[in-house]
């Protein structure tokens, strides 16, 4: 597996790289944002670890540069920066989890790994084939591709999964403590707005083709379900 760690502090970045060494990951080292940019744009990686505040630009022009280029790796921001706009602003704008700094060794590795799993899994060709679909919208299992009213939309593993879990049982409300628990397969702590955020994505990109139909309701004071 082959991780990008884009840091422009020295001794965080030596320290994240050994930490995923001793798991046998294939790590690059990026010092700014530009930097990271150019290893992108060379070379396929399975994961980011991102910091937000860089030199030349930041992380989050790299995170918007990465998904215009259709890339759909798993983004994990590290960063010292921990007001709640940051974090939202992030996962709006294509980043799949957040690590507050200082950080724990083993959570980063759980993180790391909980994310590729998911990735890997959406990714993999073993996949069964299978098509959902819902209204104009269609989602195919095997090529993990989605679609409305023909048109492709790009979604990150994150927002693939939960769109899933709704298509999948369409009439059922979910909470956002269900979402929580079968998307990141984590416990829950009462961050609702990580699952609003990851919604709200999903109707962005929906809209932007059909924006005369709603795919996603909001059930006040339950959750969501198609609507």
């Amino acid at each position: 597996m082959k991780v990008l760690i884009i840091e422009d502090d020295k001794e965080i970045n030596l320290l994240l790289g050994k930490i995923l060494n001793r798991e046998n990951y294939e790590v690059t080292s990026a010092y700014t944002g530009i930097e990271g940019k150019l290893f992108t744009d060379v070379e396929d990686f399975d994961l980011i670890l991102l910091d937000l505040m860089l030199p030349g630009i930041s992380g989050e022009e790299v995170i918007e540069y990465i998904r215009k280029k259709k890339k759909e790796m798993p983004i994990l921001v590290i960063s010292a920066k921990i007001d709640k706009e940051t974090k939202l602003n992030v996962l709006r704008i294509g980043a799949d989890d957040f690590i507050m700094k200082p950080f724990d060794a083993d959570e980063v590795m759980a993180r790391v790994d909980a994310n590729l799993r998911r990735y890997k899994q959406f990714s993999s060709p073993s996949v069964p084939c299978e098509i959902l679909t819902y209204k104009d919208l269609e989602m195919d299992l095997e090529e993990i591709k989605i679609s409305v009213k023909g048109q492709e939309i790009n979604l990150t593993p994150i927002e693939f999964k939960i769109l899933k879990l709704l298509l999948s049982y369409p009439k059922k409300i979910f909470t956002k403590e269900n979402i929580y628990r079968c998307v990141w397969n984590d416990e829950f702590y009462g961050d609702e707005n990580t699952v609003n955020v990851h919604i709200s994505n999903i109707r962005n990109k929906i809209s932007r083709i059909d924006n005369e139909i709603e795919y996603i309701k909001t059930i006040w004071g339950m959750g969501f379900r198609m609507s």
